[in-house]
């Protein structure tokens, strides 16, 4: 599928499913707008994908509203002794650092795992990305609680000129879209084989359900000009 029909996708709030490449996960993770997420995208995500359902974020809003990356929270924590800091995440097998940060719950979530609730902060979040106020990073903190079910990623600071995870790729694709930097994204696993669904079985999905799939080298080489 070309970068076009991608966007149009995102867009309209439909689902996207983008590879990683080859050579680093090596996974399709599911991609939706956060902004026009609904308890159906999470459903969907959670039966068809069955990966860990996040919310990515640009690096600017998770700066504003004071986050970190939870290795770095960890490491600065009095709290964790250095036996436990031994335990801390340096470089993953595919090259990088996690993007992981907190994990959050809208307030007026219940348990805040159910599809309904799970859409409801993530909603929420691209919404306050939205929000003019300057004091969002208290809106934040009054409208959301940790830990909780939906885990923060922060996107890099360049974005793909630094880390090339679908964290980066989800909100790159945000930033050409024209949309707020808040994806949901979720890996496609395999119950046959109890692996990361290959890129075959991924592109025969994508097929049978009309959704596009795109390969995020294009990506990469889109953002470094080649």
């Amino acid at each position: 599928m070309s970068l076009d029909e991608a966007l149009t996708s995102l867009r309209r709030g439909d689902f996207i499913l983008l590879h990683d490449g080859g050579k680093r996960e090596n996974e399709v993770d599911m991609v939706v707008a956060a902004e026009f997420v609904t308890p159906e995208h999470i459903a969907r995500m959670r039966k068809d994908a069955g990966g860990l359902i996040c919310m990515s974020i640009n690096h600017g809003f998770a700066s504003n509203l004071g986050l970190n990356y939870m290795h770095e929270i960890l490491s600065t924590s009095q709290n964790f002794d250095s036996g436990l800091k031994k335990m801390i995440i340096g470089t993953a097998p595919y090259g990088d650092r996690p993007s992981f940060s907190i994990s959050i719950n809208h307030k007026d979530t219940f348990t805040g795992i159910t599809d309904k609730d799970r859409a409801l902060t993530i909603y929420e979040m691209s919404q306050l990305f939205k929000n003019n106020k300057p004091d969002k990073k208290e809106i934040f903190n009054s409208n959301f609680r940790t830990p909780g079910h939906v885990p923060l990623l922060i996107a890099s600071e360049g974005l793909l000129s630094n880390r090339l995870g679908h964290t980066e790729m989800s909100i790159y694709l945000m930033k050409l879209a024209g949309l707020s930097p808040v994806t949901a994204i979720c890996e496609m696993l395999d119950s046959q084989t109890y692996a990361a669904l290959s890129t075959k079985k991924a592109q025969e999905y994508a097929k049978n359900n009309a959704i596009p799939y795109f390969d995020g080298t294009e990506l990469v080489k889109l953002a470094r000009g080649n």
